[in-house]
């Protein structure tokens, strides 16, 4: 229940008017004294959704508001590291001005618990909107203060947007991990669902709005700071297949103004971009092999003999280049410089879509004597080692090892600092992965979750050269003509 205050002694004279009290704790011994300030953008977004909003505006949507708090100073002590420092450690003010007060209650043998909220110290905080661009945080951290007291939060429905801001002022007042605990045991908040089994084909390619991106990177960072590891391996292995808007090879990111999921903390975006041009690098090398293959003069691909496997290697060629660029996996370029204007990101191209696209590869033949010649035979066992490789907790980031071992668990240089052999061989040569009849039958790999299969994902992924057909002794090291644009293929490996 709210309380109307009167001004304490010891209060500044600007504050002549102090805001209602609302009691977590009715006996409580402090009255937190929080100023929350918003941002014009994030009132705007605010008066626009109430505008659309069934529900009635009960927001107090002001640049400057002003909230008290009625707590029990040893729970919040207990419960935060924060807390524990601000109003226990003497060096700060607030501590001086909490034990000097209640010092003069106790000489007045007033009981804190029975003091009117006047009576008592106020601690003054001040909170932005910088981190999460949202109005009404005066809820939520009047939730969080509950949750520290044990009791029952007042925000019916919970959403994900709540929990994602309950989450950042949890990391700042250092009790990450009781929050974290009440949303699993006590809330048992359900995760919103933000992967499909099978995305409908749409003129955007299945690609996420913005909205559905905001709220997977939500997920990712309420994971991350309320330390759960299964959620964030989910969250960040679907961003990862999903792709996101920042990892654009064109545009560069804008995150002035947008929340911190947008540019994750603890080196995470860095990563996340890493990991997702290694898969992207690995999916195009598929079609660089098999393009450069066909298409160059040294080798015949058709081994039937006959006089007409020169022309069916032709007609292989032709058809594989219109399947490719008929689904958009492919982009041919002039020598023009304006052509390269004109070539697709690929930043947001769902990787399961694209393996599923190119297990539809038919099975050309130029006429019924050449059976197998063409590329669908060579291309389904590639694709179900992809397959397996994605599904490898090792494309996750598992938050446990990034907190503890990050050097080693790091598949981006902006992240190491030092010079390890990930890339090079012991003989400086460019490490390549070669996929040989033995690592397709692999029998370790019918295990889910096998140690050896996280090894050889990373191998695969962070590989700077794919043979995958060494078996035929066809070197394939050549590079790919210019004229051919596969996705997401970078010539130059350099991180942004």
């Amino acid at each position: 229940m709210d309380q109307a205050a009167s001004p304490p002694a010891d209060e500044p004279a600007e504050a002549s008017q102090l805001p209602s009290v609302s009691d977590i704790d009715p006996k409580g011994d402090v009255i937190l004294d929080v100023v929350f300030e918003t941002s014009k953008d994030t009132l705007k977004l605010a008066r626009k959704e109430a505008k659309f909003s069934r529900t009635p505006v009960t927001e107090n949507l002001k640049p400057r508001t002003r909230f008290a708090y009625r707590v029990q100073i040893n729970i919040l002590r207990k419960q935060s590291k924060y807390f524990d420092s601000l109003l226990g450690n003497t060096q700060f003010q607030e501590a001086r001005i909490v034990t000097d007060k209640l010092s003069k209650l106790s000489l007045a043998n007033v009981k804190p618990a029975e003091a009117d909220p006047s009576e008592l110290p106020w601690v003054r905080i001040e909170d932005d909107d910088e981190a999460t661009r949202v109005a009404g945080r005066n809820r939520v951290l009047a939730d969080l203060l509950r949750i520290l007291h044990g009791k029952d939060i007042a925000t019916k429905p919970v959403n994900m947007s709540f929990v994602t801001t309950l989450a950042v002022l949890a990391d700042r007042f250092d009790c990450a991990a009781t929050v974290s605990r009440c949303l699993s045991t006590k809330l048992k908040f359900k995760w919103p669902a933000t992967h499909q089994a099978k995305t409908p084909r749409t003129e955007e390619g299945g690609r996420l709005s913005e909205a559905a991106e905001g709220l997977l990177r939500q997920k990712v960072l309420t994971a991350w700071l309320l330390d759960q590891p299964p959620r964030m391996a989910t969250a960040t292995r679907e961003l990862l297949i999903r792709g996101s808007r920042q990892w654009s090879l064109f545009n560069a990111p804008e995150t002035d103004d947008k929340p911190i999921w947008w540019d994750l903390q603890d080196d995470l975006e860095n990563e996340l971009r890493s990991r997702r041009e290694c898969i992207m690098n690995t999916m195009s090398s598929i079609l660089r092999h098999f393009l450069t293959l066909y298409t160059s003069r040294g080798t015949q691909q058709c081994k039937l003999g006959y006089d007409s496997s020169a022309a069916c290697d032709s007609y292989q060629l032709g058809e594989m280049i219109r399947f490719f660029t008929n689904k958009n996996l492919l982009h041919l370029t002039d020598f023009g410089p304006a052509s390269a204007y004109n070539i697709p990101d690929s930043c947001q191209l769902n990787v399961e879509e694209m393996i599923a696209t190119l297990r539809q590869f038919p099975g050309y033949q130029i006429d019924n004597h050449h059976t197998n010649c063409g590329l669908r035979i060579r291309l389904m066992p590639i694709l179900e080692y992809i397959q397996t490789m994605l599904s490898a907790s090792a494309v996750a980031i598992s938050s446990t090892a990034w907190k503890k071992e990050r050097k080693t668990t790091a598949w981006s240089d902006e992240v190491n600092e030092f010079e390890d052999d990930r890339h090079d061989g012991d003989d400086g040569k460019q490490k390549t992965f070669k996929f040989t009849r033995s690592v397709a039958g692999d029998q370790r790999l019918r295990y889910e979750g096998a140690m050896a299969a996280e090894k050889m994902a990373r191998e695969l992924f962070t590989a700077e050269d794919w043979d995958w057909t060494p078996d035929d002794n066809v070197s394939s090291s050549s590079s790919f003509p210019g004229e051919f644009r596969p996705l997401g293929f970078k010539q130059d490996r350099t991180r942004r």
